[in-house]
């Protein structure tokens, strides 16, 4: 069976809402380094103050590198979070979902993490995390994104140009659309999840290291491609992860492209674009007998679209969708046993909402399906 990655919060979801519950603290997105370094509160760049959804300016930031500076408070640029969670399911699972824990009503310490980000300079910034796993009772690196930009002109038009280094797959972007940034921000690893779901949904996250370069032009369309690779099992386990935690090694690099067209008014703005992602994998993850020419491919590609009003910040509402498609050729799965089907197709359908009262209360409600081939070996 192909593994779901370690941390819920960036790629798994509940499996059926009605059916698992949970109290959980809500992550503290927003840097506080970067609101004292330009003289502005969290809600500046974060809808509702605490992210991960960002707003235009926000957004402005992160593709200047994190380097703007408007002269406010020098500040330590690091900050912390913690999150746990109590999990309790309708049914008890059948197993325990985790070494240490039992198969039902379970309260545990998700994880601890550090944040350290801020500008070197006036074209190099970086953003970092670092948590402890309390599922996993270990310490892993988490996500990790280094970028230089500059503002330039090009045949009359300003653009704004960077490259990057990152450790998760659409990290770069800038919207709340893709399933880095996307709802849901945070939830139990305790509670079950669904077997089955794109391999751009988060399943290489912290398993690779990828760079990529982008261009924003006139505050309107981004473009951004880039590659991404399998660091070696050594500096894997250097950092708390494991090829085993994926679908597997990805072989040569696996290219990724984004184009957005955003349009921006005064209290509102919304956004449209198109995303894709096509790793080829050994399912050994490197470590197994090895099968000349035989790797799984995988072509994930998708369309997403954004809808912010933010008015006065009295009552702010987003809206946010995605639809992936994904196609899997499974050579090297289908030889090994690990696949029924040699070739399966997923169809991923997501639909949120957010509103945000005063910056003070907000809440997210999400509407999502997924379908496709039926594969009782991987699934």
């Amino acid at each position: 069976m192909r593994k779901m990655q370690l941390r819920g919060k960036l790629g798994a979801i509940i499996a059926t809402i009605p059916l698992t519950t949970g109290l959980m603290a809500v992550p503290a997105w927003a840097i506080p380094s970067y609101s004292a370094k330009m003289n502005q509160p969290c809600s500046a760049c974060h809808l509702g103050g605490f992210g991960p959804q960002l707003t235009p300016f926000g957004r402005q930031f992160k593709l200047t590198g994190y380097t703007m500076d408007a002269g406010g408070k020098v500040a330590v640029p690091v900050s912390a979070e913690v999150v746990s969670s109590f999990t309790r399911t309708a049914k008890a699972q059948d197993a325990a979902p985790a070494d240490h824990y039992a198969t039902n009503d379970n309260f545990t310490l998700d994880h601890a993490s550090v944040f350290f980000g801020g500008g070197i300079g006036d074209h190099l910034g970086y953003l970092s995390q670092w948590t402890y796993d309390g599922v996993g009772r270990q310490f892993v690196w988490d996500m990790l994104e280094v970028r230089a930009a500059d503002d330039v002109s090009l045949w009359g038009n300003d653009v704004i140009v960077g490259i990057t280094a990152s450790n998760m797959p659409g990290i770069t972007d800038i919207w709340d659309t893709l399933s880095v940034w996307g709802f849901r921000h945070s939830t139990s690893d305790l509670a079950p999840t669904p077997a089955a779901g794109p391999v751009f949904g988060g399943q290489f996250n912290m398993l690779v290291l990828g760079t990529t370069a982008y261009a924003y032009w006139n505050s309107s369309l981004y473009t951004e491609a880039g590659v991404y690779f399998s660091p070696s099992n050594g500096f894997l386990r250097a950092v708390g992860m494991s090829t085993s935690m994926g679908p597997g090694v990805i072989s040569g690099g696996a290219p990724y492209v984004r184009v957005a067209y955003q349009r921006s008014y005064s209290d509102q703005n919304w956004e449209i674009g198109g995303f894709g992602f096509f790793p080829s994998v050994d399912p050994n993850g490197g470590m197994g007998p090895v099968f000349i020419g035989k790797t799984d491919s995988y072509s994930d590609v998708g369309v997403d679209a954004s809808y912010e009003f933010i008015g006065d910040s009295s009552n702010v509402y987003l809206i946010n969708a995605r639809y992936t498609h994904e196609s899997q050729a499974l050579d090297a799965s289908k030889l090994i046993g690990n696949a029924a089907n040699l070739n399966n197709s997923l169809n991923d359908f997501r639909l949120d909402a957010s509103y945000y009262w005063r910056g003070q209360i907000g809440g997210t409600v999400q509407l999502f399906k997924t379908t496709g081939s039926t594969d009782t070996i991987l699934y």
